[in-house]
């Protein structure tokens, strides 16, 4: 489990319902490492590691960036109903285990799920007033050559990763916030600004200035906020070029 360490003065040591924070984003848009970077900066934060039965790559390890179970396992955990979602992905299955929600609540925690489009949807129809933020690269071009310079992935697999963010990049409607990554130390800021802000939001009382200016650096992502922003880059997808020459 991840935790971050001092404590948060918007979180409030009383509450007992975790806000639940949804991150989703195509394969290749920097998820990963903004989600490492709030982690570091935001306290009170339960990480919820997925459960998967592809097999680890590279460094991975179980339990940090995955639990890594048999595909017989992960149905059994499906009809004990032990998921709060779960999808199956490229062959393989994913999923948030039922008990990271309640070990939050438990622990007065909130919640990060960083899951994919289809988990994002069934976390909303069980989770209504979960907080969900959909992160996108600057433009096609921007996510195909962050995919290979990451030399994970064969030719036909990155064909397939671009065709799948085009088919997701469809839900952003979906979403609460969208944060453009193009610039990542802006987007770290962000990003802490997103989860911050709604803990303030939620706590009801008078904000202080300085809270004042991060809820409203907070609502640039929300998604009546970037609309204008964001028609370049879905026209991108639509339209695709190649980066190779």
């Amino acid at each position: 489990m991840i935790k971050s360490g001092m404590n948060d003065p918007t979180m409030n040591a009383d509450a007992h319902k975790p806000v639940v924070y949804i991150i989703s984003a195509p394969s290749g848009s920097g998820k990963s490492t903004l989600v490492n970077e709030l982690l570091k900066k935001v306290s009170d934060l339960e990480f919820s590691i997925s459960y998967t039965t592809r097999a680890p790559r590279g460094s991975e390890v179980d339990g940090r960036q995955y639990f890594f179970i048999s595909r017989p396992e992960f149905e059994q955990m499906i009809r004990e109903d032990a998921f709060l979602e779960h999808a199956e992905v490229f062959g393989n299955y994913y999923g948030t285990a039922r008990r990271f929600l309640d070990d939050a609540a438990r622990h007065g925690r909130d919640l990060l799920l960083d899951i994919d489009v289809q988990g994002a949807a069934q976390i909303q129809s069980k989770l209504p007033d979960a907080t969900s933020i959909f992160i996108l690269p600057p433009d096609r071009k921007t996510l195909e050559e962050r995919l290979r310079k990451r030399s994970e992935d064969r030719e036909e697999v990155i064909q397939r990763r671009l065709d799948t963010a085009t088919r997701e990049i469809e839900n952003y409607q979906r979403y609460n916030y969208i944060l453009v990554n193009d610039q990542l130390e802006d987007s770290i800021r962000l990003l802490r600004a997103i989860v911050r802000g709604e803990r303030l939001l939620r706590a009801g009382r008078e904000l202080s200035t300085e809270e004042a200016t991060l809820v409203a650096n907070a609502d640039l992502c929300r998604l009546a906020n970037v609309r204008t922003r964001l028609q370049p880059i879905l026209e991108s997808f639509r339209t695709p070029v190649s980066s190779r020459t």
